[in-house]
């Protein structure tokens, strides 16, 4: 599956670069649950400040980092780029985010103005630095992919993520003037849902899909035109939101209907899969693609007509599903590859196969708690508030259980790094 990447180990960062970023968002994954568990139906109140602090802990401290893990690692693979002191880079840029986070997560509860600010120049520290290096290396490329071409867009989206959250922050701090609170607001959420984790999401499964579970490419066309019209449709919705804020729900829409087709695209090519074995990656987009469906579906509506409470918490639910259901198929993928890869490619004889870096069973029954936290929710929206904080207490089951996965996996790296012989490489030291 990865002999065509053309990945060397000149190429790939170490190990530690990545799994670093995936241990990081797994601990805050474990926290968001907890947090859920806490406060229950509380954190799904947008106008709350639980809801805040669950929303950042989700977006900021569990998909930023893992998205960050994969760029580092799939930058050189997909798109030829690669970076110098690479670990360097990644140490400057999780320190800041995290302390940015812990910052940001305490002026929302607090509301103190130069609380704001602090966090704000803790993230930006953590976050401009790496996504303008990303962007622009990317952007040198003479030949694109389209999984380069959407990490591109989805890296734009990133930046203008962030400075229309500067913008928030002042407004809100009363710094500055101009600006609808509401519209910022929404625009924020869409850029970050949409035109980050979406997008880079859709990007990097116009590469995965095909090469992982051996199906049909995406139509050129589409793969080719789609980070481009979602981008396009933001930026219009920027233009929306200090403008004309009623045309917000208008764009939006738009983007969503796009992202909606590409989940029925790929829930098409996983159904055209040449090998008939389903471990529980496949499964894991499968539940995402779904999840990306019917959430896009219910804000779509929610747009058009009033929905009831039960259904306006599950377009949030399903959103979270999409990208949570992708972030644990990749995690299951890349962790033990590359602990096969750093330890094959370093000449050791007991380079362990993938299957014993995490057994399929291992990840089979994350896949069972994973659906069982989803059917908790829906009878929660429905019939059980109560059962929120169950959902968090699955959540950081879910999370913790990663978290182990990914620690096992950097604890047989390093032991075997420590104790075991490598091949004679006739007086060639291998990296």
């Amino acid at each position: 599956m990865f002999q065509n990447s053309g990945l060397s180990l000149d190429q790939a960062p170490p190990i530690s670069v990545v799994l670093r970023f995936f241990l990081g968002g797994s601990l805050w994954g474990t926290v968001a649950g907890l947090w859920l568990m806490l406060h229950g139906k509380e954190a799904l109140d947008p106008a709350a400040p639980a809801a805040l602090i669950l929303t950042h802990l989700l977006t900021l401290g569990v998909m930023l980092s893992f998205m960050l893990g994969a760029l580092f690692q799939m930058l050189p693979v997909l798109a030829g780029v690669s970076f110098r002191q690479p670990t360097l880079m990644a140490i400057r840029t999780q320190w800041p985010l995290y302390f940015g986070i812990v910052a940001l997560i305490e002026a929302f509860s607090t509301a103190q103005k130069a609380l704001y600010l602090f966090a704000l120049l803790l993230l930006g520290a953590g976050l401009l630095p790496v996504a303008w290096r990303m962007l622009v290396r990317l952007y040198g490329l003479r030949n694109h992919s389209p999984s380069s071409r959407g990490m591109g867009f989805a890296l734009y989206n990133l930046l203008l993520l962030f400075f229309v959250g500067i913008w928030l922050a002042l407004l809100m701090g009363g710094w500055v003037g101009r600006g609808d609170l509401v519209a910022l607001r929404q625009l924020h959420l869409g850029l970050g849902l949409f035109g980050w984790i979406g997008l880079l999401i859709v990007s990097v499964s116009f590469q995965v899909i095909e090469m992982f579970y051996v199906t049909p490419p995406y139509p050129k066309l589409w793969a080719h035109w789609l980070p481009l019209g979602i981008t396009g449709l933001l930026t219009l919705e920027l233009v929306a939101a200090l403008n004309f804020p009623s045309l917000l729900p208008w764009t939006e829409n738009l983007v969503l209907l796009l992202l909606m087709t590409h989940g029925l695209l790929t829930l098409r090519r996983l159904s055209q899969r040449q090998r008939p074995l389903a471990d529980a990656t496949v499964w894991f987009w499968r539940t995402g693609m779904v999840s990306l469906v019917l959430g896009a579906l219910l804000i779509v509506t929610g747009h058009l007509m009033p929905l009831p409470q039960p259904l306006q918490d599950l377009s949030y639910v399903f959103y979270a599903s999409f990208a949570l259901s992708i972030v644990f198929a990749m995690a299951y993928k890349i962790v033990p590859f590359l602990t096969w890869f750093h330890l094959n490619a370093q000449g050791y004889f007991t380079a362990p196969m993938m299957h014993e870096v995490i057994h399929p069973r291992y990840a089979m029954r994350h896949l069972a708690i994973h659906l069982t936290t989803l059917f908790t929710a829906l009878v929660a929206a429905f019939i059980t508030p109560e059962l929120w904080c169950v959902i968090g207490a699955l959540l950081t089951l879910e999370f913790s259980w990663i978290t182990l996965a990914i620690y096992k996996a950097w604890h047989l790296y390093l032991h075997i790094q420590a104790t075991e012989e490598r091949f004679d490489f006739g007086g060639v030291e291998a990296k």
